[in-house]
């Protein structure tokens, strides 16, 4: 049996922490608070406190999870990666981790940042076109998690932290335009698409692309983040002026509530065109976007294990995004995912 520490217990923490413990594994969770389903599961050793004091109590060189928010994360990276630790990182971080690659490196530690499902499997998604078609032409990105139907106010409940998406609403998004790196104001390019099972629904440009925007080349790249219509102009009117309180109490998570998440990821060149498309609706009390992130971050964390599918993740020691892993691992993640219940389909034209 492993031993693993997970850092955040928020909607996916809790589900990482219950899916990696289900894979046959011992987890310790540390949080500021522990619900009781975690503090009370069986194989779950919960400490409750001060994340920054209590990671140093940690032994070096353990395989970590760190799923703080963002700003918290950042600040908790450095001193983990300074402990030697193999690190699995879903912290939607503001900075960029390569900067750490010399320390990495000199501490002998490995840390595999953007581990969800976009970013996370939409990079893997990309880089398999890559390696498959050759040099791309053209990438598109589009993701969301989202009510199954529409209501009347908000159309939403934040499966995360209220203030990432925030983040993702308010950053300015980079893309690629023929082939350099363009900077444009977040919400860009509003337009109405086609959704598998759900109908019409409204995609905008957001700050997804990241590792991707440097490590994989394309004429044009976009990502897109998928919402009901109605849903920005209400979070321009009203949303941008509320404070981030307000707002947690207004995207509050209902279980009761339908919900999905659809991920699209085309990639072309003239040759080829390649589509990928992931859609889950939640099971078993966790939602879509709690299961599909967090599949994908566990997936990730086994392939760490040396005595894990492939006996170890296979990265240098350094700083890596998704993109870096091999075809096996990806599709070892691809694999995980369908077998826990997640809808994947491929197609080549």
């Amino acid at each position: 049996m492993a031993k693993l520490f997970t850092l955040g217990c928020g909607l996916v923490g809790k589900f990482v922490a219950k899916k990696l413990v289900e894979d046959g594994n011992h987890v310790t969770v540390i949080d500021l608070k522990i619900p009781d389903e975690i503090a009370n599961h069986e194989n779950i050793l919960p400490l409750e406190g001060d994340v920054f004091e209590l990671i140093d109590s940690i032994p070096k060189n353990q395989i970590i999870v760190n799923m703080l928010p963002g700003r918290i994360g950042d600040k908790v990276r450095p001193k983990l990666i300074k402990n030697g630790h193999q690190i699995v990182d879903l912290a939607f971080t503001l900075e960029d981790p390569e900067i750490y690659e010399k320390i990495a490196k000199t501490n002998k530690s490995v840390l595999l940042w953007d581990v969800g499902i976009a970013p996370g499997l939409s990079n893997m998604f990309v880089k398999l076109a890559e390696r498959e078609i050759g040099d791309l032409n053209k990438v598109h990105i589009k993701v969301g998690g989202n009510p199954s139907t529409p209501d009347s106010n908000w159309s939403y409940m934040a499966p995360f932290s209220p203030s990432d998406v925030i983040e993702e609403y308010t950053r300015p998004a980079r893309i690629i335009h023929n082939r350099e790196i363009v900077t444009v104001p977040a919400l860009s390019e509003r337009h109405l698409i086609d959704v598998e099972y759900h109908g019409e629904m409204e995609a905008f440009l957001t700050d997804g692309l990241r590792s991707i925007l440097s490590s994989i080349s394309a004429e044009e790249m976009k990502e897109y983040t998928v919402r009901w219509p109605g849903h920005i102009d209400k979070w321009l009117i009203e949303g941008i002026n509320m404070d981030e309180m307000e707002l947690l109490e207004q995207w509050k998570f209902d279980n009761n509530k339908k919900e999905f998440t659809w991920l699209e990821v085309v990639a072309s060149n003239s040759k080829s065109e390649i589509r990928w498309m992931v859609y889950d609706c939640g099971k078993d009390g966790s939602s879509s976007m709690a299961r599909t992130t967090g599949l994908v971050t566990a997936a990730c964390t086994i392939l760490f294990l040396e005595n894990g599918p492939l006996k170890g993740c296979g990265l240098e020691n350094g700083i890596h995004p998704p993109e870096n892993l091999s075809n096996n691992s990806i599709d070892y993640i691809v694999q995980y995912l369908r077998n826990n219940g997640v809808e994947i389909r491929k197609t080549t034209l």
